[in-house]
């Protein structure tokens, strides 16, 4: 009974103080602050953003003398590729980079040149292999996206496009006769689900390890929620977690609307 008066007292004290623009921008600061110790809103970049600490969870869940496979979905220029390839250097491995936008994907070859291990592949990962227009701001932006995002509210306009090559990871694999996938890295700019729904049958074979995602404000403009990626994973058997700057893993176990925070933010799926 203290406690809960005691807890009532402080809310009211605090809401007076904060009933006024400044304590509302204090608040506003403070919210951004603990949201990015959370690791929501924080994510852009790979050496910043904890991911590194995903290949090391890799690499200690499985048999040293298995060689890696990995898929790196939405390669853009190479940024993920370099900052985590020398992570790699002890063990055998292979990562498979998909880029479609023709510019990117000279800047692409360009910066992966003198990786071992590393197989180019121009063209987008998707729901079906299809032809699709890619739209975007700038030549070789890191904002390109399958959809023509309304970002006007952000200083830029998606106002170039060019026709791309998209296929499914499920033809892929089939292709390149690849079984398993042990790590599969997603940043499509909202178009993360569709590639997800490519691997049906990749999912279904229980090939797929790990998969790392980004959950951000291109999902608003393609309409996607959180929700979806929980309930996806966890019909098959899949646990998701958070990925903090520091490489802490917070799992997630049940859904609740407050995740749909629309801001940069990892997330590692992985099997139990």
């Amino acid at each position: 009974m203290i406690n809960e008066l005691l807890r009532s007292s402080f809310l009211n004290v605090s809401a007076r103080l904060t009933a006024n623009h400044a304590g509302q921008i204090l608040l506003n600061k403070t919210v951004a602050l603990a949201q990015y110790l959370q690791g929501i809103g924080g994510a852009g970049e790979a050496e910043s953003s904890g991911e590194k600490k995903v290949l090391e969870k890799l690499k200690a869940t499985t048999d040293a003398g298995r060689p890696l496979c990995i898929f790196d979905g939405g390669a853009n220029k190479g940024q993920w590729l370099r900052a985590t390839h020398p992570c790699l250097k002890d063990r055998q491995f292979t990562i498979h980079c998909f880029e479609p936008g023709g510019s990117t994907y000279q800047v692409l070859c360009e910066n992966a040149r003198g990786l071992a291990n590393v197989k180019l592949n121009h063209c987008g990962l998707g729901r079906v292999s299809e032809q699709r227009e890619l739209y975007y701001d700038t030549a070789a932006s890191g904002l390109a996206s399958l959809t023509k995002r309304r970002v006007t509210h952000l200083g830029f306009e998606m106002k170039f496009s060019e026709t791309v090559r998209i296929v499914t990871v499920d033809e892929y694999c089939g292709e390149n006769g690849i079984d398993a996938i042990d790590l599969l890295k997603l940043d499509v700019e909202g178009h993360e689900m569709d590639v997800l729904r490519g691997c049906a049958r990749m999912f279904a074979n229980a090939a797929i390890r790990m998969v790392t995602f980004e959950f951000s404000g291109c999902d608003i403009d393609t309409r996607t929620f959180f929700q979806d990626f929980f309930y996806f994973f966890q019909e098959r058997n899949m646990c998701i977690a958070r990925i903090t700057p520091r490489g802490y893993l917070y799992e997630i176990e049940t859904y609740r609307e407050i995740l749909e925070q629309f801001r940069t933010t990892n997330f590692l799926c992985y099997r139990r």
